[in-house]
């Protein structure tokens, strides 16, 4: 990202766009943050801005700003996801690395669901991102705070990749790095790239900018090529021995496991398929029929300011779309929870929000998308007040 020597229309662009969103709650406050944003939309200030809110906004509905200090992944995601820290680069960018090739993600997927697999996203990408801020203060280097990143492609098998959710997983974060952590990645490596990754790339590419793509080199399994790519612009003390440096772990293992999960198989004993979500007895039951009319909307009313709306939910058939809005005679609908497919018959989805205004609020659920399957759903839906008392939740069909 070119931020140091950028000409008089950038300039007078990038304090446009500091004045328009003077009113945002950022996470740097710092001209390189914002130029990002100019920078992902080609210097349009308009369509920045609209980048920038849409992005706070998902941050909000996402509990992304607490994600870190509120939120602990699953032990099988933190034993088997493949990431990890290895130096620097010559740019002072950190460089991280993923054994991809070796990860189970077929395993992973059936051990969490997809809305935890998104979070640890979500999570890690948080905890880079601060850790790069934190250093860019401390050391005045990569202010504009990116990073190299190597993806190893070696053993990437077809089961893996022919699995559905692993696909739709893959092109769904995709799409949340590229609007909402624009120019985090200065280089990106791929090596060991089978024939099989040109499919996967082909499916990915018209998600990514086109400056991301400028940013990406992939090698196939010609360890010269690659070795002497990544030796280029990665210090020889920052890569393992493996990959064409110096560094070795302590005892001698030329792959430096210990700067990073190597990733494995799965075990079965971590499937949520071996302990399907249960009922509760308060629970209440709703039968939603397969396609068009499979939806159903529970409307409660709030009575006080900062009630607490909070639900707990099963299904039986399989996953179920949710949605939560707030309506309002004037405004209409303003979404709280975005609609999102849950995964709730394989693991129970709790929930809650702090009704900030009185009124109306809409609990969804829809299974209009399923052409075939109905769901049996099981709900406990309930408003409580901002201070401990009785409930008043007051609930409609």
């Amino acid at each position: 990202m070119e931020s140091p020597h950028m000409d008089e229309k950038s300039k007078l662009a990038l304090k446009e766009f500091k004045e328009r969103v003077q009113d945002c709650k950022l996470v740097d406050p710092r001209d390189e943050y914002l130029l990002k944003w100019l920078v992902a939309r080609s210097f349009d200030i308009d369509e920045a801005e609209k980048m920038l809110r849409a992005s706070l906004a998902w941050r909000q509905a996402n509990g992304v700003d607490d994600v870190v200090k509120n939120w602990t992944p699953p032990e099988v995601i933190t034993k088997y996801f493949s990431f990890g820290k290895l130096g620097y680069d010559k740019f002072d960018c950190p460089v991280f690395i993923s054994a991809h090739g070796q990860m189970d993600l077929r395993g992973i997927l059936q051990s969490v669901t997809k809305k935890d697999y998104m979070r640890y996203q979500m999570y890690m990408t948080e905890i880079v991102n601060q850790e790069m801020r934190d250093e860019s203060f401390r050391t005045g280097k990569n202010t504009a705070c990116q990073m190299t990143f190597i993806a190893d492609m070696a053993n990437l098998s077809m089961r893996q990749m022919t699995y559905k959710p692993v696909m739709e997983t893959g092109l769904e974060q995709t799409k949340i790095y590229e609007l909402n952590y624009p120019e985090n990645l200065r280089r990106i490596f791929i090596i060991n790239a089978p024939k099989l990754f040109t499919v996967i790339y082909n499916i990915m590419k018209p998600f990514l900018h086109q400056a991301t793509i400028d940013k990406m080199r992939i090698f196939g399994s010609d360890k010269e090529e690659w070795t002497a790519a990544l030796q280029e612009e990665i210090e020889a003390d920052s890569l393992p021995v493996h990959y064409g440096g110096t560094m070795v772990d302590p005892d001698g293992d030329p792959k430096c496991p210990s700067k990073f999960n190597m990733g494995a198989e799965v075990p079965y004993s971590y499937y949520m398929s071996n302990s399907a979500p249960v009922a509760k007895d308060y629970m209440e039951t709703l039968n939603l029929i397969a396609g068009v009319g499979g939806w159903k909307k529970l409307k409660y009313k709030v009575d006080v300011e900062n009630s607490i709306l909070r639900w707990e939910f099963m299904t039986e058939g399989g996953d179920i779309g949710f949605r939560v809005y707030y309506k309002s005679p004037e405004e209409g609908s303003e979404d709280l929870v975005p609609f999102s497919r849950i995964e709730s018959h394989l693991v129970t989805e709790e929930g809650e929000i702090i009704c900030t205004r009185t009124g109306k609020y809409v609990i969804m659920f829809d299974n209009t998308f399923s052409i075939l399957r109905p769901k049996k759903l099981r709900y406990y839906i309930v408003v409580d007040p901002p201070a401990p008392g009785s409930l008043t939740a007051v609930a409609s069909s």
